[in-house]
C-alpha cells in the first residue's frame, strides 16, 4: 500500500444552477444498458444561427479538468447541422487552418476577415459586422461561421482562463501572426489600399 492509502477521495461539489429534464431508464443487463445509454440525446443551447441553416450550439458542462478540479463554467462549442444531425466540435486549429487556406488564395480578403475577428474579440456582435460588411469567401468555411464560433470559443476561454491568465488572447496570438505574415506578403499594396 502507498503512503496515501488512508486519504479519502476528494468530494467535488460545485454550486451552480442546472436545467434538468426527466429521464427514466430501467436497469438492464450490461450491454443492453450501455446501448440504451448511448441513445440519450445531447442537451445544449442554440446560441447562433447561420445563413446556411447550421447553428452554433454550446453544451455545458464541457468537462474540462485542471489539476483534478472541473472547470465549473466550461462549455463546448459545436457547429450543428440539422440536415444530417451532425455536431462538429470546432477548434482553434480548425479555424486557423481555414484562415491559412484562405490566406493562400486571397490574402487581402483574409486580412479583412481577420480584422472582423478582432472586432468580435473586442465585443462586437458578429451579426452587426455581417450586416455592415460583405465578405468574399476564398475557400473553406464562411466567415460567418468563424466569427460566430469564435464569439463563443472566446467566452469559453475567458471562463477557463480568467485574469490574470490570457483567456481569449491565447488563441488570437496565432491569428495575429497570420495577419502579420499576410500583410508582409502584400507589402506596399496592402498599405496603399488601407490608407
Amino acid at each position: 500500500m502507498g503512503q496515501n492509502s488512508n486519504r479519502k477521495a476528494r468530494i467535488n461539489i460545485y454550486p451552480h444552477e442546472i436545467d434538468l429534464a426527466p429521464l427514466q431508464i430501467r436497469n438492464l443487463p450490461r450491454e443492453e444498458f450501455r446501448k440504451t445509454l448511448g441513445q440519450i440525446k445531447y442537451r445544449g443551447y442554440e446560441v447562433e444561427y447561420i445563413a446556411d441553416g447550421r447553428r452554433i450550439v454550446i453544451t455545458k458542462p464541457g468537462g474540462k479538468f485542471t489539476f483534478g478540479t472541473i472547470k465549473r463554467d466550461d462549455f463546448m462549442v459545436w457547429v450543428f447541422n440539422p440536415e444530417n444531425n451532425t455536431l462538429w466540435l470546432i477548434s482553434h486549429k480548425n479555424i486557423i487552418e481555414d484562415l491559412e487556406e484562405k490566406g493562400a488564395k486571397n490574402p487581402a480578403e483574409t486580412i479583412r476577415i481577420i480584422e472582423a475577428l478582432h472586432r468580435v474579440l473586442n465585443g462586437e456582435e458578429p451579426d452587426d459586422i455581417l450586416k455592415a460588411t460583405a465578405f468574399e469567401n476564398p475557400c473553406g468555411q464562411h466567415p460567418e461561421i468563424l466569427m460566430k464560433a469564435y464569439k463563443w470559443i472566446w467566452g469559453q476561454e475567458d471562463c477557463n482562463y480568467p485574469p490574470p491568465l490570457k483567456g481569449r488572447d491565447m488563441s488570437m496570438e496565432a491569428i495575429k501572426k497570420l495577419q502579420e505574415r499576410l500583410e508582409q506578403l502584400l507589402g506596399n499594396r496592402y498599405r496603399a489600399l488601407h490608407k
